[in-house]
């Protein structure tokens, strides 16, 4: 498994491309400007994207999806609960999933390649809020940063949601590489050790 970070946008929002070696089949995860710059990374390492992956709908994570999503022709993931209502625009914290998208949840398995993508559901930043587990990698969006976790005092934003998706992630069995939504990546272990945040969530 190849992991490529490309930070996009004002807010440097994390786009992960999730490459299968063999096959070269990848996903896209958030990715939220900067189409072109995604776009050539596809194209200069031989890429087929097979699907588009969403943590949660905010603007920062869903920018240029529409471009991505017309120019490979893979199918966009989010789920449910952080997508518009049909017929409505988005808004601040939902996404108007485009023609052939997918709804996924708690428990869904994506294939690409040889990898597997497991959906976990992980509310509080966003009602809609999801991290993707493949091997020893967990892409978790905006819910679990290095030392801290994603603000809740935005539309849709729960407290104690938030604290128990830290909860679930943090009592994983064993340790994970974790790839947030902005800023550096961290290991799982290292979040239930000393991020103040996943110590609370665990009392």
């Amino acid at each position: 498994m190849l992991i490529k970070t490309i930070p996009v946008g004002h807010l440097e929002t994390n786009c992960y491309i999730v490459t299968d070696d063999a096959s070269l089949q990848c996903a896209v995860i958030d990715p939220g400007d900067e189409s072109n710059t995604i776009l050539d990374y596809l194209e200069d390492n031989h890429l087929v994207c097979k699907a588009i992956f969403l943590t949660h709908g905010h603007y920062d994570h869903v920018g240029a999806v529409y471009a991505v999503a017309e120019e490979t022709g893979a199918p966009v993931y989010i789920h449910r609960m952080d997508a518009a209502a049909e017929g409505q625009t988005s808004s601040h914290s939902s996404f108007a999933l485009p023609e052939g998208g997918t709804y996924y949840d708690e428990g869904d398995e994506i294939s690409i390649g040889d990898l597997t993508f497991h959906v976990m559901h992980t509310p509080g930043h966003t009602p809609g809020g999801v991290s993707l587990i493949c091997g020893n990698a967990i892409f978790c969006g905006d819910t679990l940063f290095r030392g801290s976790c994603g603000r809740t005092d935005l539309p849709g934003g729960n407290y104690d949601e938030e604290l128990r998706s830290l909860a679930r992630l943090c009592r994983l069995s064993g340790d994970y590489e974790v790839y947030p939504g902005h800023m550096d990546s961290t290991s799982l272990e290292r979040e239930r050790n000393f991020n103040y945040y996943c110590k609370m969530a665990l009392k």
